[in-house]
This record gives C-alpha cells, structure tokens and sequence, in this order.
C-alpha cells in the first residue's frame, strides 16, 4: 500500500516522509511527522500531515506540488500516511491531549471524493482526533463542502482552512490559476460550518511583498463574527524562487501591522511564523518529491497517468 523511501528532518520538530504507492515508484507522496517544541512531546500536541493527491492540479504559484499531477490517492492510501507516523512512533494517539490529522499537504482535498471517506475511518481509529482540511475552495464542488458540514459534528473538533492570499481577485487568480467558488458562495459556507464554542473557519494569507490583503474588504466579504485570520510569511520552495516570490525575510514588523489592520475591523488573527530550521528539512507542500525528482531525472521525465 505504502512504502517509506525517505524521511528527513528532526524528531520534536518535523520529520517529513517520501513515499510510494501502488508498489510503483513513480507514484509518490509525502507526509509530515510534526511536533510544536512549545507543546513539549506528543503526549501534549502531534500533528500529522497528509497528501490528498498525487500531485496537485492547482498550480499556485508559490507551491511545489503542482509540477506533477497524477491523480487521486484512495482513502486507503491517506489512512496510510497516518498510520505510517503512528506506528513509526509507537504511540497511541488517543491519550494525546490534542491530536491533529491536516489534510494540507499535497493536492486539493476536495477535488477528491476519498478524503470524505478517509474522514470516516479516520473517526474509526483515532475517537479524539482534530481533521484539519485546507483548501482553495474549488468552484463546483458545492456537494462535496455539503457533505463536509455533514461529518463535522461528528469530531469534537473540525478545523478548515480556506486559502485567499490575496484581496485582490486578478491576482489571487494568478496566484491560485484554478477555477474557485465566489466569495460570496464561500462565505455562506463558512458561516455555516461555524459552530459556536469552537474553532472558526480560518482564512490562510502567505503575507509577500506587493499581495494585496486589505482588510477593508475582506470584512466586506467575510464577517468576522463566523471567520478568523491567519497570517504567515511566504515558505521558500523552487517553483516560488523561479517565479521571483522571495519573501520569507519579512520582519515581524510587517506581520504585526497587516494583523492590527485586521483585528481593528474585529477578525481574530493569528500570525504564524514556523522555525526556520523546517525550511532546511523541506517541510513545505511538494518539496520532498520535487527534491526527489531532482535526484532522479528519469521520474522527472516519466508521464503523468
């Protein structure tokens, strides 16, 4: 079903997987093993991440993961990822205090009908779990979002993530070249998906140079009351260095300023600014397979199927 080809990083902070499926090495994944080193061990926070897709048919520009797009996985092949991690570290995650799966890693979760059902067996084997699912909001996949809000009550906790990265639709276009559902269409979800007591739906912003974020209109948009904000500097990978995106050095003085801007129209914000040290190990969506592919032309240059 799955087989480990490489992990690198470190234990207590991230360790990312490469991995092959279908007993074919040229379908490849990867998933993350992370840890918050202000949480302490696992037993306090654990966070796992997984691909939803081999590849990604998206093709953000600041983003790794969409040189190569071959499909779906299989709610077996998610489940995998997980159970890989745990195994690999000999603990239950049922006695954490918070355990969290992120479907964030590679490909659009709901352009794939299986991260439904992965969510299914995914309340099966861990009771306490926390989904997390990121996503741009694909236009057209209202059904899918549908049945989403059907599996959210049934986790004591249900995180999405929804990725703007620009108040500006021409160039959140250009960012994200993919077809997306209207604000509007979002909004009217969001707010339902909203349940008092818990989490609210979070809208992502990858903070860079001349990206457009004004909070003016994205309050416009989206009501603070049912949304909150998060802020993070833009992550190095080789597909947003070739499109000129090179702003990780963004000083916290900047962060700080686009979060007061939008606490003031009364979002919550978090601003999150990860270790510098996951840039090293590659913890970004699509580099472990990218820097694998790098090593081995010959995959590199193999079709997509």
């Amino acid at each position: 079903m799955l087989t480990v080809l490489n992990k690198t990083g470190r234990p207590g902070l991230a360790e990312v997987y490469l991995g092959a499926v279908r007993n074919d090495p040229d379908r490849l994944v990867e998933f993350v093993d992370a840890c918050d080193p202000a949480a302490g061990d696992r037993s306090a926070k654990w966070v796992i991440i997984v691909s939803t897709q081999l590849g990604c048919p998206v093709g953000c520009l600041m983003c790794d993961a969409g040189k190569r797009y071959q499909g779906n996985l299989s709610a077996a092949e998610i489940l995998a990822q997980v159970e890989q991690v745990v195994t690999a570290n000999r603990r239950d995650p049922n006695t954490c205090a918070k355990f969290k799966v992120q479907f964030a890693r590679m490909g659009e979760p709901a352009l794939n009908d299986e991260v439904l059902r992965a969510l299914w067996r995914l309340k099966d084997l861990y009771p306490a779990v926390i989904p997390c699912v990121a996503t741009i909001a694909p236009a057209g996949r209202e059904r899918w979002f549908g049945t989403l809000l059907g599996l959210r009550d049934y986790f004591r906790d249900f995180q999405l993530q929804v990725s703007i990265n620009s108040t500006d639709p021409g160039q959140r276009d250009r960012l994200m070249p993919y077809p997306k559902m209207p604000w509007e269409t979002m909004a009217r979800f969001g707010r339902s998906f909203y349940r008092p007591g818990h989490r609210k739906p979070m809208l992502n912003f990858a903070v860079c140079g001349d990206w457009e974020l004004d909070a003016g209109i994205l309050s416009r948009h989206f009501d603070p009351r049912w949304f909150a904000v998060k802020l993070t500097p833009l992550n190095p990978t080789a597909n947003g260095n070739s499109n000129g995106l090179r702003d990780r050095a963004l000083t916290a003085q900047v962060l700080e300023s686009r979060a007061r801007e939008l606490s003031d129209r009364g979002f919550d914000v978090i601003v999150s600014v990860g270790n510098s040290e996951e840039d090293e190990i590659g913890s970004n969506c699509g580099q472990a397979v990218w820097r694998h592919l790098a090593r081995s032309p010959e995959l590199e240059k193999s079709p997509a199927r």
